[in-house]
């Protein structure tokens, strides 16, 4: 980035120029940084020892010298030895970062000149005046010198969080008071006065109010003021209070990188570097964003390639389409002109033979009318004749009728006739008739005095067979009934065998299924333990012992209640600790995964194990009649399920058999309880941590002074990680054996189910012989039945014969059946005689009106010749009349069919028309509206007598032409290959696209061109300076490490994302290892300690910030390490152009190096201190004991 995009002003442009003209200057001089050595340093053994178990124990030996010889060798990135001063030593060193001007007095604006408490944390009051340079505090523990820490960083308007301790502003208000304040007083700009902020805290409310100078202000403004004097307590580099001391180095390498750009170096390294982030992500989305559109560009286009013959063709289509559109326009219009004229043809000729049929009817009219007369006469005399005919035929009809009744009755008569002749017959036939009748009655007589079969069983021999059978039937169905109960009964005993599987196998699956729950949880927070879990599990075999997989996984609250209490006793580390049982797997494990790339790449977990020595526990700090005493429900480890193995973990490190628990707070005497737990042993100077409801009490007691107890204080948070239920191994073993058992049970009943189904069977077999014996009784019955029907149906037929002989026996004689057919001969004859004289009387009536009816019908005939005469007459007149009409006719049909093929005509030709597309209308009522001016031009040339001038523009193809143009289309259509038109939809858009597309390919990748030349620009700025500053660190940290007799390192780990790019400390503790990156698992808490503070050290001299602090950094250290960090931070802190710098310490060694600009700060606590403020002047006493020193000649030793 060039220097007008990162800096806005001129003035500012010109001092980063003077700044480097200055440094560029001072490379050319070569000048170099001398680096001291104290002599004492160079005598230190090459083995630090860094454990933490080791920290705060004394050294009783001291090594005589150094068995290296010469100047330690260091180490190269593969671990190789190289010689120490063989590296960077011709380098130019890196020109120091110039901040705001030192004042007359030695303080740098922004440093700290005066510190005030009143009611804070555990000072009642103090005020005290830190020196422009080092400020060593020291003293006691409990006495309150991290509280001067948490002074500074809240009385600035830092937030509580980078304290690592309370977050609530109400938690540093000493107990018993209502409110506190802080008071700083920091050194002000060259030509201003100091700055004197006040902020005030309640102990009721988190609020706090601010004074700058004695006038209200807002903690915004507070902020601005610590910005324009680059006050960082947030950063870490500069600013690190003890409980933070472990996340510097959990710090990733990319924190580190960009705290100590804000620590150190050129002001507007930050700056350039977020520049190179920000515009790093733009160009490569950018990029990508340009790649993926290059790459659908190419592909469309492509695309349009493939298809554009397909277009092309669709196009042709489309032309050819357009034209059969139009000729089947131009057709049916050319087909209705051309049926138009010869409709205008026919209608002439219909006209002028219709005029001639008019003539020639009139001509021929009066004839016309007397033959009508005639008609009416003939008509009259028609009807007359046809009534009279109609009298006569009645007449005939009546005769005809009396003809045929007498014809009946001669019928009737000669039947009679007959019945008087076939009497005699009748009555023999009768006889027989009795007599064959009498004949059966004694037949059917015999037949019902016949006796039953003799083997015919009877109905009470059955009737006890049946009983018989009937009382086996209920025993067999007794039996079967028992079958079916046991069958049940083992059915029902088989269905709770299989319940009682299927219900174990779901609460399996449910453990399963825990352990599935836990584990996805893990990966989710995790993903180096979740893969190393899984891991283990495969490799069992690697290992000699069980390793349990973290007490995430293992862990199990019994009673959910304590979940929160439990969890907050756990740190997240602890949770995810692999726990061994012995060495050997420790090793593996680490071996595999935290050295080796096992699992396809390099992973980070914790793994512990302590050998089992029951003297290095310590006791819970309250006995069960102690606890019940104070109200407290148990120890943490009372509520857990674990694997025996963890126990020894879960005692040693985690110290749950010490952390007592009370869900209800308020039962709990805190004062008291606190007195309990800090109560010293044998092998525990006292204290402990006990939760009373959500709060979680970590009580300690000093090891200096009163040995005063001392109480931090923090909310229980709520669980997340141990609220899903852990699988447990004994209910597993116990689900899988209840499974087994219902297994067992199953195949028990199954085996006698089949005995029962044979049972079953048997009772079938004779249930089938049961009915065998009951289709036989049956059959019996039925042998019965059919004996009694016969008897009864020959009783019913005998009764039928004898009813059958009476109505014979009672028939009447022959005699009387004469008499009675003579009567009837008589009647008959009467009866013809009479029609015989209504028959002579019709035909006599029928002669006299044959006669009228002559007479008449001459008449009739005379009229009809006369009328006959007449029409021949008319039709000789009407032949022309005839011609002429059929001509007419023939016209007139003609005419009508032609009109009708021309309304058709018209009416198609006005479809296709309307039915015709936009275009293709558009462009006929355009070739219609021509031969409309054509036409009319021609009429006006007519009647003009001038020939027409230029060509005519109608059409002169014929109707023929146009349907042979319509049949060639049509082909050429047919060998045109459709195509989609969504195809040429997708064309067009495409071709579209690409054009938009282009366009936008063109503005990114000018855009790119002008974020990689901003990219450019602030790298050629940033890198150079940030190697300058890390080469320079790196230098006074390799130093550093080489006067321990140890090796470290500081390399920038570059990377394509500058996100990523990251500062890696590797250090060396022991000559059989390889320089290792710095982590908050490898390394023990001593040496991640004395790592950070010799980086911390390494940076001092860079810092642009006003004043540093670290607090109790030296944790871990032995006293030779101590010493020698020491008499480091002296020298690097107390040089004329050193920074202020605060370092809290509770040990002292002796002999420590001291220096005249150092200040040391001692906290002193107890029962007898003085009431005035102001009583006590240490620095007084200081000088007293310096001159005397001088005088005898001794070293400034403290």
């Amino acid at each position: 980035m060039s220097r007008r995009a990162t800096n806005g002003d001129s003035a500012h442009h010109k001092r980063v120029k003077e700044e480097k003209i200055q440094i560029k200057e001072e490379r050319n001089k070569g000048k170099q940084r001398a680096r001291v050595e104290d002599e004492e340093e160079e005598q230190i053994s090459q083995d630090v020892e860094g454990d933490e178990d080791a920290a705060g124990e004394p050294d009783d030996e001291e090594e005589a010298g150094s068995p290296r010889g010469a100047k330690r060798m260091r180490v190269n990135r593969d671990g190789d030895s190289v010689p120490g001063g063989s590296q960077n030593e011709d380098e130019p060193p890196l020109p120091k970062v110039k901040t705001l001007p030192r004042g007359t007095d030695g303080y740098i604006p922004g440093s700290i000149v005066r510190i005030q408490l009143h009611n804070f944390v555990t000072y009642d009051y103090v005020q005290f005046f830190p020196g422009p340079y080092l400020n060593m505090i020291i003293g006691p523990n409990g006495t309150g010198k991290s509280s001067i820490a948490c002074a500074i960083a809240l009385g600035l308007n830092f937030p509580p969080a980078i304290l690592g301790r309370a977050e609530e502003l109400s938690s540093f208000v000493k107990h018993g008071a209502e409110s506190g304040y802080i008071e700083i007083e920091l050194k002000g700009p060259m030509g201003r006065k100091n700055l004197v902020i006040r902020r005030k805290l309640a102990a009721l409310s988190n609020g706090s109010t601010f004074t700058l100078n004695g006038v209200a202000a807002s903690g915004t403004e507070i902020k601005h003021k610590m910005a324009e004097l680059n006050v960082q307590v947030g950063n870490l580099c500069s600013f690190l209070p003890q409980d933070r001391v472990s996340e510097f180095a959990a710090m990733s390498s990319q924190q580190l990188l960009r705290e100590t750009q804000r620590a150190a170096g050129d002001e507007n390294l930050t700056k350039w570097h977020d520049t190179l982030i920000s515009a790093g992500k733009d160009l490569r989305q950018l990029q990508q964003k340009i790649k993926d559109e290059e790459s659908s560009l190419k592909q469309m286009k492509e695309r349009n390639e493939g298809i554009e013959r397909d277009v092309q063709r669709f196009k042709d289509r489309k032309k050819i389409e357009h034209t059969i559109a139009l000729l089947k326009v131009l057709i049916p219009v050319a087909e209705y002109r051309q049926v138009r004229d010869a409709y205008n043809a026919a209608k002439t000729r219909q006209r002028a033979s219709h005029a001639k049929v008019q003539r020639l009817k009139e001509r021929n009219a009066p004839a016309h009318d007397l033959l009508k007369t005639y008609e009416v006469k003939y008509k009259e005399a028609e009807a007359k004749r046809n009534s009279l005919k109609q009298a006569t035929q009645a007449k005939f009809k009546s005769l005809k009728e009396r003809n045929e009744a007498s014809d009946k009755l001669e019928a009737q008569a000669s039947k009679i006739m007959e019945d008087l002749e076939t009497l005699k017959t009748k009555e023999k036939n009768r006889a027989k008739e009795i007599k064959d009748t009498e004949k059966d009655i004694s037949r059917l007589e015999i037949e019902i005095s016949k006796p039953p079969p003799p083997n015919l069983s009877t109905d009470e021999a059955l009737n006890d067979e049946k009983r018989q059978v009937m009382l086996e039937k209920n025993a067999l169905l007794a039996r079967r009934a028992e079958l079916d109960d046991d069958l049940k009964l083992l059915i029902d005993r088989r269905g709770k065998a299989v319940a009682t599987s299927e219900e174990a196998q779901r609460n399996l699956r449910k453990q399963d299924n825990a352990d599935v729950q836990k584990l996805n949880k893990l990966a989710g927070w995790d993903k180096d333990t979740h893969d190393a879990i899984l891991w283990v599990r495969e490799n069992r075999n690697l290992f000699k012992m069980e390793v349990f997989e973290t007490p995430f996984m293992r862990l199990n609250v019994k009673d959910k209640r304590y979940t929160n209490a439990v969890e907050a006793c756990l740190g997240s580390t602890q949770l995810r600790t692999f726990v061994t049982q012995c060495q050997e797997d420790c090793d593996v494990i680490n071996h595999h995964i935290n050295d080796n790339k096992t699992m396809g790449r390099r992973a980070r977990i914790t793994t512990w194990f302590r050998p089992e020595r029951e003297e290095l526990l310590v006791p819970p700090p309250m006995n069960p009649e102690e606890m019940q005493a104070m109200g407290f429900d148990g120890y943490a480890l009372d509520y857990v399920d674990y694997p025996a193995g963890m126990k020894w973990f879960l005692m040693r490190e985690v110290n749950l058999h010490r952390t007592a628990i009370a869900l209800n707070g308020n039962r709990i005497d805190v004062n008291q309880a606190m007195q309990l737990v800090a109560r010293p042993t044998d092998r525990h100077p006292g204290g402990a941590t006990f939760i009373n409801g959500n709060t979680m009490n970590n009580v300690t007691r000093s090891r200096y002074g009163r040995k005063a107890i001392g109480n931090v204080t923090r909310d229980v948070p709520s669980a997340r990680n141990l609220t899903t239920p852990t699988i447990d191994p004994e209910l597993k073993q116990s689900l899988e054996a209840s499974i087994r058992e219902a297994q067992e049970d199953i195949s028990v009943c199954d085996a006698e189910k089949a005995e029962i189904n044979k049972g079953l069977e048997a009772c079938t077999a004779e249930n089938k012989g049961l009915l065998k014996r009951f289709e036989s009784i049956k059959t019996r019955r039925d042998a019965i039945a059919n004996e009694a029907k016969r008897v009864s149906g020959a009783k019913a037929r005998l009764d039928e014969k004898k009813k059958a002989l009476k109505t014979l026996l009672s028939a009447p004689s022959a005699e009387v059946a004469r008499a009675a057919l003579k009567e009837q001969l008589i009647n008959s004859a009467k009866r013809r005689m009479k029609l015989a004289r209504e028959y002579t009387n019709l035909v006599h009536a029928i002669i006299a009106e044959q006669q009228d009816c002559t007479v008449f019908a001459l008449k009739y005939i005379q009229i009809g010749a006369n009328r006959l005469a007449l029409q021949e007459l008319c039709n000789r007149k009407d032949e022309k009349y005839e011609n002429a009409l059929s001509e007419y006719q023939k016209a007139d049909a003609e005419f009508k069919s032609i009109k009708a093929k021309a309304k058709d005509a018209l009416q198609m030709s006005k479809d296709a028309v309307d039915e015709a597309p936009d275009d293709v209308r558009e462009e006929y009522q355009a070739i219609e509206t021509e031969r409309a001016d054509w036409e009319e031009k021609e009429k006006e040339a007519l009647l003009s007598g001038r020939p027409l001038e230029g060509p005519s523009p109608i059409d002169p193809r014929t109707l023929d032409e146009l349907q042979a143009e319509m049949d060639t289309q049509r082909a050429n259509l047919e060998m045109n290959l459709s195509t989609n038109p969504g195809v040429v939809e997708q064309y067009e858009k495409r071709k579209r696209d690409i054009e938009v597309l282009e366009n936008t390919l063109a503005e990114r990748q000018k855009k790119e061109e002008r974020i990689a030349r901003d990219i450019k620009n602030a790298r050629d700025n940033w890198q150079p300076a940030l190697e300058t500053l890390v080469a320079s660190i790196g230098v006074k940290f390799s130093a550093a490490f080489d006067r321990i007799g140890c090796a470290g390192e500081i390399r920038i780990n570059e990377n394509e994302d500058y996100e990523k790019w990251a500062i890696d400390i590797l250090v060396k503790f022991r000559s059989s290892e390889k320089l290792q990156l710095l982590t908050a698992h490898r390394q023990s808490g001593g040496e991640r300690s004395l790592t950070t503070i010799l980086y911390l050290m390494s940076l001092t001299e860079e810092a642009r910030a006003p004043f540093s602090l670290v607090d109790e950094i030296n944790q871990g250290m032995d006293q030779r390490a101590e010493r020698v960090v020491h008499n480091s931070m002296v020298n690097v802190t107390c040089q004329a152009d050193s920074a202020q710098y605060f370092l809290i310490t509770p040990k002292l060694l002796p002999d420590l190096k001291y220096d005249e600009r150092m200040k040391i700060l001692c906290v002193n606590n107890g029962e007898w201190l003085p009431e005035e403020k102001d009583i006590g002047r240490m620095s007084e006493m200081i000088d007293v004991f310096e001159s005397r020193n001088r005088r005898s000649g001794g070293t400034h030793t403290m």
